[in-house]
């Protein structure tokens, strides 16, 4: 007879580490919203938290056991010594032995006794802020004496008053705070938040120095990055810093010596094709006028046009020096530049506008945007503003445009499109004029975008940091 196979349960138990993995990282996301951004801030964290988390154990525990301890004790032997002044007195109420007997306990207990004939207890007890003392004595108090007391802790700022009620009156007791209660503890939680407070500059003085070079290596890949070159730096810090630094400056040199490579090279090969270029032009300019002389010489002319590009596009990979520019002055003489070549920009700009830029390399950029601009609408217009962090400058024109999904294309060098946007005025282009302005200006940090003009062509958005 075979025995049926129990069903089998596939469903996945719930791990008892689930809640509490659940409640860690919601404390985890907490910790992140609120933790310091910076570096800096981040390390002080990690070494002060720790610290700041001992010494509140250390609190707790002083308070909760030793200050609590003793202050039990000092609080019982007051109680007792009380209890005592009061048994000997209800054992020899005569006036001579209470006098002598306040007189002993002023002079060997620091404790100051008067009897009130008549007096009653007051009806309500004080508050006071200090619940934990309050219990303390009032528990030694009725373990000690079994008549009706009371006692003020606020009063008096040396004292502490207990009153015990008598047949025939009131005794009062007045007691030293120090007798009764532990009454340093402030300086035990001085002692503690001066040494929190040390910790605390001692990490930032250290720290800073420690992040000081992060920040300078930060510092020089963003100058880098906008084409400011950064001669002084040099790698210092933690050990794995200054490797971090040595490979920043291995990368620059690297970067800067294929950029010159580079250059060399194509301005090199375009000035050698001009001298070949130039006895073509000799020659055609001595032949008779013929319709094939005149088509030579329009190829002669078209690759003419061509080196031009080519060595404008190697002295735009030139590293010029950046410097603190006016670039609302800058836009107003290129204006007038475009307008002795009987172009017409619209000029709108926000005055005082500064940056650390590559004057000559900016200009150019500019200047291929606005020819571009011209050559295919008949209003271009300019704008400038400052966003704070970074200005933004709009050259817009009422030309035909270009499709969106071939804006990026026409970045590319030697990219020539199709569309009537791209057809030549004057003829000879190569597709190196918008190359060589997104070129500058993402050597700079910035960069140059198409878009739907509101004059209904193209609008270039040109944008640098500050």
């Amino acid at each position: 007879m075979s025995q049926e196979t129990p069903p089998v349960n596939d469903k996945p138990r719930p791990s008892l580490l689930g809640a509490p993995l659940r409640f860690a990282r919601r404390i985890e996301g907490a910790l992140r919203n609120i933790a310091p951004r910076g570096l800096l801030g981040r390390s002080i964290l990690i070494i002060v938290l720790p610290v700041l988390f001992v010494q509140a154990v250390m609190t707790w525990y002083f308070f909760d056991r030793h200050w609590d301890f003793i202050s039990r004790r000092l609080a019982s032997v007051t109680a007792g010594e009380i209890a005592m002044v009061l048994r000997t007195y209800e054992a020899f109420p005569e006036t001579a032995n209470m006098e002598e007997l306040i007189a002993l306990a002023n002079q060997n207990m620091r404790l100051d006794i008067t009897v009130l004939p008549g007096a009653q207890l007051p009806d309500r007890q004080p508050s006071s802020a200090y619940v934990a003392l309050d219990d303390t004595l009032r528990r030694e108090l009725g373990n000690r004496i079994s008549r009706p007391f009371w006692f003020d802790l606020t009063s008096h700022s040396d004292h502490v008053e207990i009153r015990i009620q008598m047949e025939e009156g009131v005794m009062r007791v007045l007691a030293r705070r120090d007798r009764v209660f532990v009454t340093n503890g402030h300086i035990f939680l001085l002692n503690m938040m001066a040494a929190g407070a040390l910790l605390l500059i001692v990490a930032f003085l250290f720290l800073r120095n420690q992040v000081r070079p992060i920040q300078r290596l930060a510092i020089a890949a963003e100058s880098f990055g906008k084409g400011i070159d950064v001669p002084e730096f040099k790698p210092a810090g933690a050990s794995e810093v200054r490797s971090a630094a040595q490979a920043f400056i291995d990368m620059r040199d690297r970067i800067y010596r294929h950029i010159h490579q580079r250059t060399e090279m194509l301005a090199g090969v375009s000035h050698d094709l001009r001298t070949p270029l130039t006895r073509m032009r000799l020659e055609l300019a001595m032949m008779e006028e013929d319709p094939s002389v005149e088509a030579i010489k329009a190829d002669v002319e078209e690759m003419g046009h061509m080196l031009e590009e080519y060595l404008e596009f190697a002295r735009g990979q030139r590293m010029e020096t950046a410097e603190p520019t006016d670039v609302s002055a800058l836009l107003h003489h290129i204006v007038a530049d475009m307008a002795r070549q009987n172009l017409n920009v619209e000029l709108d700009t926000d005055e005082n506008i500064s940056a650390t830029v590559r004057t000559q390399a900016i200009r150019r950029a500019l200047n291929n945007l606005l020819d571009n601009a011209a050559t295919y609408g008949k209003t271009v217009r300019m704008t400038a503003r400052n966003l704070g962090s970074q200005i933004e400058i709009n050259i817009d024109d009422d030309g035909p445009g270009i499709p969106a999904h071939q804006r990026e294309e026409v970045f590319l060098p030697f990219k020539r499109l199709d569309e009537s946007r791209n057809k030549d005025g004057g003829g000879g282009s190569v597709g190196l004029g918008l190359s060589i302005a997104r070129d500058i200006a993402r050597a700079h940090g910035g960069d140059i975008t198409l878009s739907e003009s509101p004059l209904g062509g193209l609008r270039a958005r040109f944008v640098l940091p500050l």
